[in-house]
């Protein structure tokens, strides 16, 4: 399993050094910076999971800095303060962070906040990737097919093609650049011998009317003539 990496951002260097102390013994790598500037740096810079910041810091405070890496980043932020009144403030304007800790606090008690902050993300992660892998997408500039949907958008907007369009389309985008002859996109969408072909640029036109915003200069769908049809490769 990967090692977790966790940012502390904290002005008290001993409340930092103990907290990185804990947290190695537990196999985390752990990263320090002593201000919300530095904890910024830290960021662009190495990978991280997890970061525990401290509220009042100078330069730059905790808030402020939880903010600028929300512009960019998702991974959970734990607050420390030295109020909890001042945090549940904080927490009820959400300014980006997961969670907090209250000053003092034991080390068990930040361990289990950050170890339940993790798992969360872990999963959250983990839901995400799924989702990706099952979906099979094929895009083209503005052009999207989303086979697990049996959907075609054209700059996000949804697009009604019908099931014998949508198997043209999907059959092109999922080979950009490569002409098809009209006998074999008749032999993929039938799965017979062609015959007559001629239908296959009737739904070729009744495609480019729905997807092309001129259709007589079409991006996506191009004959080549004499050959056949193709989806352009970087519409």
């Amino acid at each position: 399993m990967e090692m977790n990496h966790v940012l502390v951002v904290e002005d008290d260097k001993e409340i930092r050094q103990g907290i990185e102390i804990y947290l190695k013994s537990q196999g985390y790598e752990v990263y320090q910076a002593e201000d919300g500037i530095e904890g910024l740096e830290v960021i662009e810079k190495e990978e991280i999971h997890l970061a525990i910041v401290d509220i009042m810091m100078p330069r730059m405070d905790g808030i402020t800095m939880t903010v600028k890496l929300r512009e960019k980043y998702d991974f959970p932020v734990i607050f420390l303060s030295a109020k909890s009144e001042e945090v549940d403030k904080i927490m009820g304007l959400n300014m980006g962070a997961d969670d907090y800790v209250t000053k003092p606090f034991t080390p068990m008690e930040l361990l289990a906040r950050v170890n339940s902050q993790l798992r969360r993300y872990r999963n959250f992660m983990g839901r995400l990737k799924e989702k990706e892998e099952k979906e099979h997408i094929y895009t083209i500039g503005g052009l999207e097919l989303n086979e697990d949907r049996k959907a075609v958008s054209v700059d996000g907007e949804d697009v009604k093609v019908t099931p014998t369009e949508y198997k043209i389309l999907l059959l092109l985008m999922k080979h950009p650049g490569r002409v098809f002859s009209a006998d074999e996109i008749y032999e993929w969408v039938w799965e017979e011998e062609a015959v007559n072909t001629d239908t296959i640029m009737v739904h070729v036109r009744n495609i480019r009317e729905k997807i092309e915003i001129n259709p007589k200069e079409p991006k996506y769908l191009k004959v080549v003539w004499g050959v056949g049809y193709k989806i352009e490769k970087q519409a």
